[in-house]
């Protein structure tokens, strides 16, 4: 691990799920010197002010990990604010850390980059092989350029910037700070406010969207964290001898997925809720399988530690900390 623990890192998206948990393993390992800034104090689609930001701070590593994000109702609703808005976002932060200096740079994409058939389970190599899902191909074009961007940077200021800018692709996440919004979440925070608010109200039974056959794999927030922390402090040569010039992203994974209805009795359990749970077929399923490969960052020594049972527990009280009646 890097032992400069005094190092100005910043963490682009402090307060969302992705990026409080980054911010949580750092300050575990004893980094120092963490900054950020919420939405209000920086637009990061505001081209000038994240220049005035970088010119300003100067920090020595960028963990990317804003992000417009949300499930399939959202993606279908709102295409056109969550390309914008993430192609804006990942252009001004990357951009920006080049021209102030930043060497280091960790950006954090998403498992929907690769196609909707794609070969089970999914490897780096799966990237532009095939069609996307429909329902969020603006999200996912967006988070594709996010890598190439990095790429791009490396190719052409590597060696003479010393440019070291890299790409992790997590599976679902979920887990503490996740988004419990009725409409627009995921769908564990989406199963763990509908299950708990049947159980507050009583209700006999509770209908999930699709045929509840997509199988999903699931990951720990914290996991997810400790990967990217992981794969931002491996030695340049390690990395460089595990990726290609033009398919350098790293796959974070759990290992295994779950069908949509399996979940959503696994949740029901950990909430408590015991009536009836059937499903709508008339609503879209979204990719029928999407399992990550992550023998690559297995074969270089992590592996996730929360497994979803745990995981569920904990993101349930965290639901019920924060938004829970």
């Amino acid at each position: 691990m890097n032992s400069d623990l005094n190092q100005k890192i910043y963490v682009a998206g402090h307060r969302g799920m992705a990026g409080s948990a980054i911010v949580r393993n750092l300050v575990a390992q004893g980094y120092q010197n963490i900054i950020g800034r919420t939405h209000t104090e920086l637009d990061l689609t505001n081209q000038a002010a994240v220049a005035h930001f970088f010119s300003e701070q100067r920090p020595d590593q960028v963990y990317l990990a804003a992000a417009k994000v949300g499930g399939i109702h959202a993606n279908n609703t709102f295409p056109a604010e969550f390309i914008y808005s993430n192609l804006m976002v990942q252009n001004n932060v990357i951009h920006q850390a080049f021209e102030s200096g930043v060497k280091k740079l960790l950006f954090l994409g998403s498992s929907c980059i690769y196609p909707k058939l794609a070969p089970q389970p999914m490897a780096e190599n799966a990237l532009l092989t095939g069609k996307l899902e429909s329902t969020n191909e603006p999200y996912a074009i967006a988070k594709i350029a996010g890598i190439k961007l990095c790429e791009s940077y490396n190719r052409q200021y590597g060696e003479s910037h010393g440019i070291d800018y890299r790409s992790v692709m997590p599976t679902n996440l979920y887990g503490p700070g996740d988004n419990y919004h009725p409409e627009n979440s995921h769908v564990i925070p989406a199963l763990i406010r509908r299950f708990h608010e049947a159980k507050v109200n009583e209700a006999s039974e509770v209908v999930i969207w699709g045929t509840g056959t997509p199988k999903r794999e699931f990951l720990y927030v914290d996991d997810m964290a400790a990967a990217s922390v992981f794969v931002m402090n491996l030695p340049k040569s390690t990395y460089d001898e595990n990726i290609e010039p033009m398919e350098s992203h790293i796959n974070v994974g759990y290992g295994s997925d779950i069908t949509i209805l399996e979940l959503a009795h696994a949740v029901a359990r950990v909430v408590g809720y015991a009536g009836k749970i059937t499903t709508d077929p008339s609503k879209p399923d979204g990719t029928p399988r999407k399992q990550m490969d992550s023998s690559k960052l297995n074969d270089l020594g992590w592996q996730a530690q929360y497994d979803l049972g745990t995981g569920l527990v904990l993101a349930y009280a965290d639901f019920q900390k924060n938004y829970g009646v």
